[in-house]
């Protein structure tokens, strides 16, 4: 079976909402996400091509000045990348790794956008919709779901 990362040489550092990871280098955000969480990402409703947009993330480069949004299954991890807004899938996902992280160096506040999540505030549950209608699920989840039938 393939290894589900692309190659790499060298270990990159994120900050992902002001928690600091090391994930490898040339691979896609959602990817790295998988390297800090591999129980979870993979049963998460991620299509890996764009098309749910559950993946999404706001985050700002080391070379810009503002933070945009971005698909973390076709964004490559660059060094010094700095995620402030995951998904609410992604968010669900990650709870556990970011609970356990060590806090990163302080940084500045950004003004949420709607669909996407940030710390958790008083009163949010930062859960996925209960209804899961119409998504697509990961072939690990199709598999395991086939194997259950049988």
């Amino acid at each position: 079976m393939p290894e589900p990362f692309r190659p790499f040489e060298r270990m990159v550092r994120i900050t992902v909402l002001g928690k600091t990871f090391e994930v490898p280098e040339k691979n896609s955000l959602l990817r790295c996400f998988q390297y800090l969480s591999p129980e979870t990402i993979p049963y998460g409703r991620f299509c890996w091509n764009q098309e749910c947009q559950y993946c999404r993330v706001e985050c700002q480069l080391p070379d810009d000045d503002e933070s945009r949004e971005m698909i973390s299954c076709k964004f490559l991890v660059m060094e010094g990348m700095n995620v402030t807004r995951l998904s609410p899938e992604l968010k669900r996902c990650l709870r556990a790794v970011l609970k356990t992280a060590p806090a990163a160096a302080p940084s500045a506040v950004s003004v949420p956008k709607p669909g996407l999540v940030g710390p958790a505030k008083a009163g949010s549950s930062g859960s996925p919709p209960a209804s899961t209608n119409g998504h697509k699920h990961t072939r690990a989840r199709s598999a395991i779901a086939s194997s259950r039938k049988r």
